[in-house]
């Protein structure tokens, strides 16, 4: 199911670049201060004790050190962040929400959304390069004034590497058990004016459980150029392709998932994903001002059989989009003592994009799908996504203590939706082993839907001494509906109707540290999400749902990190959050949840890591780690609670010397028996109980040998 070249939009950008260079978010941070330094929050380096949010980073040595085989071993370090693993590189996410697949969070390479608006994908992690990336940083709760839709939970910000000062070369091999193998290879120099960098990244695995084979091959190319008159370019080509069987979160009624975890029960599912992110960046800063202008091209294409739907909703579907954008920001710091600055910018987007889907019918033998038949199309539409949004921050400080920030944005969106099948609705029969159910695609006629949003934000960082350092803040973000929800509407006659989910966020944090060796940080949170959208499904015939909405929820929880030094060659490092997420409003079903603890919503999310660095060890290090996941509701109705789990991991680095390093890593050392994800459904007029689990990844060895060639 191909769909159509990007080869004009590409060229188009081509264009444009030779008429503007670029930048938006200077990701090129002194990576030994990446812990006091962050770039997401203003796009361009500000001091952490200045930033009234809760960020959290991490340095590409850390990234280097762990060498993660998925995003979750490395993410996990940050407190409040859990990703949970579905299958090859796939992710659900809770960063200050339930895990889930939402799009409630803006995914950013360099600053620049890794998808657009309405196009979200929640496995946006696999598209990006995080075991080669430079750094991360996750701006946790609503973004800021400078971000636009999807980022409520938080943004995450992946960092590609700088071209190197001098020549160097690294290659990286990678093995492990169920057929897991990966090169990581990268290598670049620089002289006077000019510097380069280039990555690679092959990985493939057979997957642990029937049918999850994984393969990526990802590139970074980049290129950092300084002009005469002081001004830099930094362009960055990356690309993802991957090809997956999936069982994924696929969870499994009780009596498997106890028995043999390996079953999936989709073996015929699959997913084959490109992604392109082309830009070229021009920064000029001068003693008060800095200019950055950053064009950019982004192809998106995904085809894909969603094994999640199987039972209500069989389908192979297609999509694709292609970016045209730009980034403006202007930043000048005014005259006075205050050190009061002003930063406005605009963004602009143009995502011209598509969906064609099939209905199939699915067979089973048993509880396996084994085949299945193409059905008829369903939905085949253009949809062309434009956004214009500008916006404005301000900076000053009152006393050399205080320092207050404030900043308005205003998000001007739009769909332009143009339907390639005659007729507004269509309802076909599904055959499903012999029984028959009738299910409705409406179909929209030709239409535009637009969206307009203010997003203020308002904070303070306060200096109560040297070691110690406090913020409070209050911030409001936005989702706008997406395209398969506007213009997909399944049953629903409404879908065109849908507003946008608002949320207000409330902070207060400290940051502090009692002594060289023992940092920490505290931060209490707020947050309160209206008009959220909400799934009704029938409670006789389950293949009827459809998006309204009708929710309000609430967050609220605290999160703490620290980093103590035991002895000179022993540290310790603990992340912890504790939340509650709630249902304020919700009626869904027919059914009044309000009051009731949201499903699959851990108050609990742990990690401790302790870090040996012994002599013998020649500067490498052994490192155990902890990962605590907490009890939380299977179901709205707070009838059944899955436990949680605990893993330990272990990881061990011997360096014989400069140049090669031998690793490895044991992932859950006790081979625990534990649910990424886990559900309860009473019994219906369609169906009996039913206890649900996606199995966790078993025990896992690692080994690798790295080589540096400098």
């Amino acid at each position: 199911m191909k769909l159509k070249s990007s080869s004009a939009a590409l060229s188009a950008f081509l264009s444009l670049g030779t008429a503007a260079a670029v930048y938006a978010e200077e990701p090129e941070v002194d990576q030994a201060n990446l812990g006091e330094i962050t770039v997401t929050g203003t796009r361009e380096k500000t001091l952490k004790a200045e930033t009234p949010a809760t960020v959290g980073t991490v340095d590409d040595k850390e990234i280097e050190n762990v060498r993660p085989a998925h995003p979750s071993e490395i993410m996990s370090r940050i407190p409040g962040v859990h990703i949970a693993v579905t299958g090859g590189e796939g992710h659900t996410t809770a960063i200050r929400q339930p895990l889930g697949t939402s799009p409630l969070y803006l995914y950013l390479e360099d600053g620049i959304p890794t998808r657009s608006t309405g196009f979200f994908n929640h496995n946006a992690l696999y598209e990006v390069n995080v075991p080669q990336a430079g750094g991360l940083e996750v701006n946790k709760g609503p973004g800021t004034a400078l971000y636009g839709s999807d980022a409520i939970g938080g943004v995450v910000n992946v960092l590609t590497r700088p071209s190197p000062l001098e020549a160097e070369a690294e290659i990286n091999v990678e093995a492990g058990e169920n057929g897991w193998k990966r090169l990581l290879i990268t290598g670049g120099n620089s002289n006077d004016t000019d510097g380069f960098r280039a990555d690679f990244n092959i990985t493939h695995t057979d997957g642990w459980r029937e049918a999850t084979d994984y393969d990526r091959v990802g590139t970074m190319l980049r290129w950092d150029h300084s002009l005469e008159s002081g001004a830099t370019l930094k362009t960055v080509l990356t690309t993802s392709n991957i090809d997956q069987q999936t069982a994924g979160s696929s969870r499994l009624l009780a009596a498997d998932f106890y028995s043999d975890p390996t079953i999936n029960y989709t073996p015929i599912s699959y997913r084959e994903v490109e992604a392109l992110r082309l830009s070229t960046a021009y920064e000029k800063e001068t003693s008060d001002t800095l200019f950055s202008v950053t064009p950019f091209y982004r192809h998106n294409r995904m085809e894909y059989m969603a094994n999640w739907s199987f039972g209500y909703d069989p389908a192979i579907t297609a999509t694709e989009s292609d970016s045209l954008g730009m980034l403006v920001k202007y930043r000048m710091d005014l005259e006075g003592d205050s050190r009061s600055r002003i930063i406005t910018g605009i963004d602009f987007d143009y995502t011209p994009g598509e969906r064609l889907e099939n209905n199939i019918d699915a067979y089973k033998t048993g509880a396996i799908y084994t085949s299945y038949v193409l059905g008829e199309v369903i939905y085949d539409y253009d949809v062309t996504y434009e956004g214009i949004s500008p916006y404005l921050h301000f900076e000053t400080s009152p006393s050399d203590r205080l320092r207050i920030n404030a900043g308005l944005r205003y998000d001007h969106a739009g769909y332009d939706y143009s339907d390639n099948i005659a007729g507004a609705a269509t309802v076909y029969a599904v055959d499903f082993n012999g029984s028959v159910r009738n299910r409705t695609y409406n179909r929209p006629t030709d239409t535009t839907v637009n969206f307009s949003q203010l997003s203020p934000k308002l904070g303070a960082t306060y200096v109560f001494s040297d070691d110690l350092n406090g913020f409070a803040s209050y911030r409001r973000a936005f989702r706008a509906p997406s395209e398969g929800q506007l213009f997909r509407p399944g049953s629903s006659a409404v879908s065109l109707d849908l507003e946008a989910v608002k949320v207000d966020s409330y902070e207060l944090g400290l940051r502090g540290k009692t002594s060289q060796d023992f940092d920490y940080e505290i931060s209490l949170y707020h947050m309160s999400k209206k008009d959220d959208l909400v799934t009704f499904i029938d409670p006789v015939d389950t293949t009827i749902r459809y998006t309204v909405n009708a929710g309000e929820t609430q967050h609220q929880g605290v999160e703490l990190g620290l980093n103590k030094k035991l002895a000179e060659d022993l540290k310790v490092a603990f992340s912890y959050s504790y939340a509650k997420h709630t249902y304020e409003d919700w009626v869904s079903s027919g059914v009044d949840y309000t009051g009731n603890e949201m499903a699959t919503a851990p108050r609990e999310i742990m990690n401790t890591i302790l870090g040996w660095t012994p002599s013998a060890l020649n500067g490498g290090n052994v490192e155990m780690e902890w990962e605590r996941l907490g009890d939380y509701w299977m179901d709205n109705d707070n009838t059944y609670k899955y436990s949680g789990y605990n893993l330990l991991n272990l990881r061990a680095k011997y360096n014989f010397d400069k140049k090669l390093e031998l690793y490895g890593r044991v992932m859950n050392v006790t081979d625990r028996l534990y649910a990424t994800n886990s559900s309860y459904t009473a019994a219906s007029g369609f169906s009996a109980e039913k206890f649900e689990y996606a199995p966790g990844n078993p025990r896992t060895v690692y080994v690798g040998i790295n080589y540096s060639f400098y």
